[in-house]
């Protein structure tokens, strides 16, 4: 019979640990930073809600997942919306209500599932792609590569880099760059293009900033934060922050100087980022999913990771399943205005922790909703 323990991530048993570790370093699918023990723990450290089930069969670890437990016993992924990849990972293919009713849990929300054992299949309700750089020789060679796939596309990237040379100054990538200053910087930027779009600012609880700021200041072992940047002589142009763990690098935050904006430095950059891979020791440089007319050119892989809700067969799983429905017929699978705003609210329910938090931020998405509509409406009546 399957059984689970649930505990917080600093109460993992060595050996679960070693059994957990074992299953992600089976499949490169499950291999990256945010599927494993160590992003479990480093949520744990800002936030008391974090959660490890542990699934058992005979006494054996079989399965793991890691989720922050809501009201209702609904779970959503830990430290979302930071993860853009989690799943559950086991040895076999669980049956999903049954190992969620062991967990004590009605029900398993989803944004970026990664599913190689095909486990919750039935719970996927969308599915995008996420885009990853992967060397598997030179730099040189992978970015020649890209030039000829699409020559017209790289010369205009090569006279950019140009151009932003001659007019800024002399380009350079510093990695990993520990400066306290450019972080800042780049969250500085971030959140000002998150009010400028109308999206909800993920940076400004406290925890995000504590998790994060945990993760730069790492310097030992495969699991830490990585920051690259590129300057124009000591102006800095841009970067990227993100989560490592060995040979792999996923980063969260893409910033960019917007008084440079003419000079499309988001593309100046990755070129330069990815000739700079090697000497970080990066094989794989993993862009996630969205702003697709951005990644894709520079990527190589793409990976599927899917959205939807897994339930058990209990009237509360059942009754939260019909929820989800609702959404759907309302017409959050058909993009536009609702499924933005879901996305939104899932956002706001996994970031903000507090009333007053979410609160405010309700009444920021309604609004960014209605100044869309009535943008929408000038530019008809135009």
């Amino acid at each position: 019979m399957l059984q689970a323990d649930t505990l917080h991530p600093r109460d993992l048993a060595p050996a679960d640990d070693a059994v957990w570790r074992l299953l992600c370093a089976t499949d490169v699918a499950l291999s990256g930073p945010l599927l494993g023990p160590d992003f479990a723990r480093a949520v744990g450290d800002v936030r008391e809600d974090a959660r490890v089930t542990v699934w058992r069969e005979d006494g054996a670890a079989v399965g793991f997942l890691a989720h922050h437990r809501r009201p209702g016993a609904f779970a959503r992924p830990i430290g979302a919306p930071l993860s853009d990849y989690h799943g559950l990972v086991a040895r076999q293919r669980l049956d999903p209500p049954e190992a969620l009713a062991a967990a004590g849990l009605n029900a398993f929300r989803f944004t970026g599932l990664i599913d190689p054992t095909g486990a919750l299949k039935g719970a996927i309700k969308s599915t995008r792609e996420a885009f990853v750089i992967v060397l598997d020789g030179s730099a040189e060679a992978y970015l020649e590569t890209l030039r000829a796939a699409s020559p017209k596309r790289f010369k205009n990237y090569r006279r950019l880099d140009h151009k932003l040379e001659r007019d800024v100054g002399p380009l350079s990538v510093v990695a990993p760059d520990r400066s306290i200053e450019a972080f800042e910087t780049l969250i500085a930027w971030k959140r000002d293009q998150l009010e400028r779009t109308g999206g909800h600012d993920f940076l400004r609880p406290a925890w995000t900033d504590r998790l994060m700021r945990s993760l730069l200041a790492r310097t030992d072992g495969d699991f830490q934060g990585l920051m690259v940047n590129l300057y124009a002589g000591e102006r800095l142009v841009g970067g990227h922050f993100g989560i490592r763990l060995g040979a792999q690098f996923h980063p969260w935050i893409a910033s960019m100087d917007p008084e440079l904006a003419a000079w499309s430095p988001g593309q100046v950059f990755l070129s330069r980022a990815i000739s700079a891979m090697p000497s970080l020791g990066l094989l794989r440089y993993d862009l996630g999913p969205g702003h697709e007319h951005y990644k894709r050119p520079f990527a190589s892989q793409t990976v599927s990771v899917h959205e939807g809700l897994a339930t058990t067969l209990r009237p509360a799983g059942r009754a939260m399943q019909a929820f989800e429905d609702t959404w759907a017929l309302a017409g959050a699978r058909r993009g536009g205005a609702v499924e933005r705003l879901r996305r939104r609210l899932d956002v706001i329910a996994t970031v903000e922790l507090s009333l007053p938090g979410r609160a405010r931020a309700l009444a920021q998405a309604f609004a960014a909703q209605t100044r869309r509509r009535q943008a929408a409406d000038s530019e008809i009546a135009g």
